[in-house]
């Protein structure tokens, strides 16, 4: 069985006390052994990250691994120092420091992204001036859409492949 990703995007507002509803069908996702628990913390690009425990306890492991490298020390400690691990309410609220808030510019609205294998968070604003489908390059999507799908990998590969039977073929005839 493979493991469920996140998808879709939902708009959401901050209450008075800088809480969001985690939408349901996300919400399901996130639990793991029968617990609704997960972290949020920095992410690339401007926006913040959900992730499952199961998510951060492997970054974890990959992290052991360079934790005596100087120059990933600052970021571990950015990311971990502002890392929360945290649960809904009953109604699917999420409290979020004020800390996150700032280091990301959320005021009021705010957009929640499945991005595979974790949630992101974004102030509005900045979600739509960054992925503003309208205004979207077609061939820009297409070129990292044919890159993410590996097409010009294999294509590459391809040829890489093509060169060495040449080569057999060749050498053969020798």
């Amino acid at each position: 069985m493979s493991k469920a990703f996140f998808s879709g995007s939902y708009k959401a507002k901050l209450d008075e006390k800088s809480r969001f509803v985690l939408p349901q069908n996300l919400r399901y996702m996130l639990v793991e052994e029968g617990k609704l628990e997960f972290s949020i913390g920095l992410s690339m690009g401007g926006c913040l990250a959900i992730y499952r425990t199961s998510e951060i306890q492997a970054l974890v492991e990959k992290f052991q691994k360079r934790k005596h490298v100087a120059k990933f020390q600052k970021f571990f400690t950015l990311f971990f120092s502002t890392l929360i691990t945290t649960t809904c309410d009953k109604v699917g609220r999420v409290s979020l420091p004020e800390s996150l808030q700032k280091s990301i510019g959320i005021d009021k609205e705010l957009m929640i992204t499945g991005a595979m294998d974790k949630i992101e968070i974004w102030p509005k604003e900045k979600y739509e001036k960054l992925f503003n489908v309208e205004s979207m390059e077609p061939e820009a999507f297409d070129s990292l859409m044919e890159e993410a799908f590996g097409e010009e990998e294999e294509t590459k590969e391809n040829s890489d492949l093509e060169k060495i039977l040449e080569k057999m073929q060749t050498t053969v005839k020798v």
